[in-house]
């Protein structure tokens, strides 16, 4: 395969992590402060909500990260080995960290809709469970069939 074949895809990849920097920035330590501002008596929420949105970046750019060197072997003409079905796991497990990390953080979503009587809140947050779980079903199912069709041709190579 032709070395750019995946660039709109590396592209994509960079550009699907610009805005969550940008939310990291700027957007996490508003949410932190008006989740103390609903709770003045618990100080210590503002430090929850923050450990919890920043924990959970961490899994969502190592996925990001395993998806940009899994989108290098394929134009190294790699996709068929076992370093693409280590990478296709390692998203998996990222995938099911990141919603971990959100059902962990559940009961402060409730907490902040709650108090703001906004029940919005508790459905961005279980969209973001439903998301990660899906991309982690579909990484699964990936994994299983790219392990398969290298183990026939594995089985292929022998019997030429």
């Amino acid at each position: 395969m032709e070395r750019g074949t995946t660039l709109f895809l590396k592209v994509a990849v960079i550009v699907i992590g610009l805005p969550v920097l940008a939310l990291c920035i700027f957007a996490v330590p508003e949410i932190a402060n008006f989740a103390a501002e609903l709770y003045p008596g618990m100080t210590s929420i503002k430090y929850l909500v923050l450990i919890d949105l920043y924990a959970s970046v961490i899994p969502f750019y190592l996925a990001l990260y395993q998806a940009f060197k899994l989108l290098g072997y394929i134009d190294k003409n790699k996709a068929f080995s076992e370093l693409s079905v280590r990478i296709l796991k390692n998203i998996k497990y990222c995938a099911v960290t990141f919603s971990i990390l959100y059902v962990a953080g559940l009961p402060l979503f409730y907490l902040m809709a709650d108090m703001d009587d906004a029940p919005g809140i508790i459905v961005i947050g279980l969209l973001m469970i439903f998301a990660s779980m899906v991309i982690a079903v579909f990484a699964a199912v990936l994994q299983k069939l790219l392990k398969e069709a290298i183990d026939l041709k594995i089985e292929n190579d022998l019997t030429v």
